[in-house]
């Protein structure tokens, strides 16, 4: 594993978390450590937790001194579970927290996890690969109606009727096992015969895949649940930070980060998400679609 992931937004992440010498911060996750290693090397003390062993295990490598040094504790989790997981591991309140959500760079281009528009892999799409139903088991067990209704609320796939119809009707002749077979499916919904180019079918692909990996990872849901627990283990000026890469990723941040004004909880940073320039889409094409929100907390805030 030469490299796992690209931070997106590296410098406006730290600028706006404003980390200081010592202080607190949790990256919900971590992915690579890119953003990790951005808050060590300015003196910040990090928790770094993932759903995905892989990660862990490459920052582990990767930071060891941190981790030896007692600068940089890891921890296997869901966000979802933020409270709980940062009161286990002495980070009961904080300077900072910070969410940079979607896929990894690795996850997606490595063809066994099942991410992969292009590379032909197991249907499996869990960030955790110890737990959970895989994106095989929904679309073998899933009813017509079922798959629609997930393609078109998670995927905003304007063929989520056709594709499920053609994934019932091709898994009464065999199961549906793999990302390819997946593809074969929504080509013929889509009229496509033949080879295509890389754009093309991850244009047509990444509806459905999105679709199934938010499902499989209960994603939305654990983002409802860790904004909230964030802000609960937040110190007084604390700072939360959210990288999204989709639209109802964004759209629970930002009704969230709304509430908490609504409530005197604190205030956003910024009036709009931030967005990466244009030296760094050129160089990271994934940091195209990436949108920054921060929350300050600032109780009885008005």
């Amino acid at each position: 594993m030469i490299s796992f992931h690209q931070p997106v937004l590296l410098n406006e992440v730290v600028d706006l978390l404003q980390i200081k010498p010592e202080g607190k911060y949790i990256d919900a996750t971590i992915g690579g450590g890119g953003h990790t290693a951005k808050i060590l090397s300015l003196g910040g003390r990090v928790l770094g937790i993932d759903l995905d062993q892989d990660a862990l295990d490459y920052v582990g490598k990767k930071l060891a001194s941190d981790i030896s040094g007692g600068r940089l504790i890891l921890a296997k989790g869901n966000f979802g579970d933020l409270a709980k997981i940062a009161h286990l591991n002495g980070f009961g309140k904080v300077d900072g927290v910070l969410f940079d959500l979607g896929v990894s760079s690795y996850q997606i281009d490595t063809a066994g996890r099942g991410f992969s528009f292009l590379l032909n892999g197991p249907l499996d799409m869990r960030m955790d690969r110890s737990s959970g139903a895989t994106a095989e088991a929904l679309v073998n067990l899933l009813g017509k109606r079922e798959l629609s209704d997930l393609f078109g609320k998670y995927g905003q796939e304007r063929l989520s009727r056709t594709i499920a119809k053609r994934i019932v009707q091709r898994r009464k002749i065999k199961a549906i096992k793999t990302t390819e077979e997946l593809w074969e499916i929504i080509a013929k919904a889509y009229g496509i015969k033949g080879e295509v180019s890389d754009f093309t079918r991850t244009k047509l692909s990444q509806k459905v895949f999105q679709a199934l990996r938010i499902a499989v990872n209960q994603e939305l849901e654990n983002l409802a649940l860790g904004l909230p627990e964030s802000l609960e283990i937040l110190e007084e000026k604390g700072r939360i930070a959210v990288i999204t890469f989709h639209s109802l990723e964004d759209g629970i941040v930002k009704r969230t980060f709304l509430e908490f004004e609504r409530k005197g909880l604190g205030k956003q940073v910024i009036a709009k998400p931030l967005t990466a320039g244009r030296r760094e889409t050129e160089e990271n094409p994934r940091s195209k679609s990436a949108k920054l929100r921060v929350f300050t907390k600032e109780l009885n805030y008005e």
